[in-house]
């Protein structure tokens, strides 16, 4: 089942990956990471709103010592190590599969899961494990499944 946050005030702004990450139980650095299609509030020497592999280390550091919001993005998470050449960057914003009403993938291939940032004002997750799904809606249960979702915007 995929998921969806959005329309709550128990997050300070989406998408905070920092407090994404910590609500699903997952550490940044179990993964390595491609991130693409990003739109950010945050540009600085160790950052840039590039498409990019980046390793889960990096990741960590970059989510704890800095407040950054994600307005747009998607984080494919890999096994570390198992980074290929990337044909077609996963997308978020402009893409139709996300609104269909059938079960999304994660774009990436060989991605374990991914995050979607949407517009600053949802945050989208493709594929987790039952676990981490378990621990987010825990942790946020206003969190809907996407096609649930779909179904209200269409209905």
């Amino acid at each position: 089942m995929n998921l969806i946050l959005e329309g709550t005030d128990r997050v300070p702004f989406f998408t905070d990956m920092r407090a994404t990450l910590h609500a699903l139980g997952i550490s940044a650095s179990a993964f390595d990471w491609y991130l693409s299609d990003i739109e950010t509030n945050y540009y600085g020497e160790d950052f840039s709103p590039r498409d990019q592999w980046i390793t889960g280390i990096e990741l960590r550091r970059l989510l704890e010592c800095n407040e950054i919001q994600f307005i747009w993005a998607v984080f494919s998470a890999v096994p570390v190590g198992h980074r290929h050449t990337v044909l077609a960057a996963p997308y978020i914003e402009g893409n139709p599969d996300f609104w269909t009403g059938s079960e999304v993938r994660p774009q990436l291939q060989g991605a374990v899961f991914e995050i979607a940032c949407w517009d600053s004002s949802a945050t989208i997750l493709v594929g987790l494990p039952e676990a981490a799904q378990k621990r987010f809606l825990a942790a946020f249960p206003e969190t809907d499944s996407l096609q649930n979702a779909v179904l209200r915007r269409v209905g």
